[in-house]
């Protein structure tokens, strides 16, 4: 159920909104089994319910065998998280009337022309419809050269779809990729610098970025379990300080698990928190209902 104000997360007892604080330790405690198994090397747990933070605690170490704890308030690299948040992005500057949902994603990307690319609806792109791939075949050989995100897009207008728009569902980075590329080209920003002044500021969202924001890499949460690398995930890698601010608006934003409760909270509250109005409550349907009708693949615009 979607609240209709822009209630402000505050600190509250499990018990006063129907939870077990019994229950919530023993959840908690299956993430810290996991990270005593060597399953994983940390995780953070924030749970709100109708406005109040009812738990918010890490567990494990940001690099193993440092010794330095995780809290909720411990940065993570998001990897798939990102998506959803380039999506409302976009979703903003269709709410000003900018970006048309129904327009071809060329209209924007004019460059992006040649067989079924003019059929690509904007609203393709969040859904995962479009036939674009999920990752491109120079994938690897574009980390390894340490390319930035716009030789990534270069590249992506010009990859070969995977079948006919709107006619199959595939799990696709590449498509958000151009989604983001709309919105630089629509705003005149860098995404980084928009969400930074458009989502994460306004919402105070304080231990948040796309790519590595202020904080040295050492502040963030180690990703997997294994410190030992060899020179090529040194260079390139997911702990790589190149790849850890690229920014990839598929997989590359950092946040806590905080941070991220009050981006959900302003969903609940249809676009709203506090006296911040971040989107419509229109945009926050879209995204959030099935936009895949007949093709039985649920999906709303970015949010899955």
């Amino acid at each position: 159920m979607m609240a209709t104000d822009g209630t402000v997360l505050q600190t509250g007892d499990p018990a006063a909104v129907g939870m077990s604080a019994e229950q919530l330790e023993r959840a908690f405690g299956l993430l810290t089994a996991a990270v005593e198994a060597g399953q994983i090397s940390a995780a953070s747990l924030t749970v709100t319910r109708h406005g109040k933070e009812v738990f918010a605690r890490g567990t494990g170490q940001r690099k193993p065998g440092t010794g330095q704890p995780v809290d909720a308030d411990s940065i993570f690299l998001l990897a798939s998280i990102t998506k959803p948040v380039t999506a409302c992005t976009l979703m903003i500057l269709v709410d000003r009337g900018l970006i048309s949902l129904e327009d071809s994603a060329a209209d924007y990307l004019p460059e992006f022309t040649g067989g079924d690319r003019p059929d690509i609806k904007v609203r393709h792109l969040l859904s995962h419809i479009s036939g674009m791939p999920d990752m491109l075949p120079e994938n690897v050989s574009l980390r390894r050269a340490h390319e930035p995100v716009e030789v990534f897009v270069e590249r992506s207008l010009k990859t070969p779809l995977l079948y006919k728009p709107a006619t199959d569902f595939r799990y696709q980075s590449k498509g958000i990729l151009l989604a983001a590329a709309i919105v630089e080209r629509v705003s005149g920003q860098r995404l980084r610098d928009f969400e930074r002044e458009e989502i994460f500021a306004p919402l105070g969202m304080e231990r948040s970025a796309l790519g590595m924001g202020d904080w040295p890499i050492e502040d963030t949460v180690w990703c997997g379990t294994d410190t030992e690398e060899d020179d090529e995930l040194r260079s390139w890698g997911w702990n790589s300080p190149y790849w850890r601010d690229f920014g990839a608006p598929w997989g590359g934003m950092h946040s806590t698990g905080r941070d991220l409760a009050i981006l959900l909270q302003t969903m609940l509250n249809r676009g709203a928190y506090g006296d911040q109005r971040i989107f419509s409550p229109a945009a926050v349907v879209a995204m959030t209902r099935d936009q895949n009708g007949a093709l039985n693949a649920p999906w709303g615009l970015g949010w899955g």
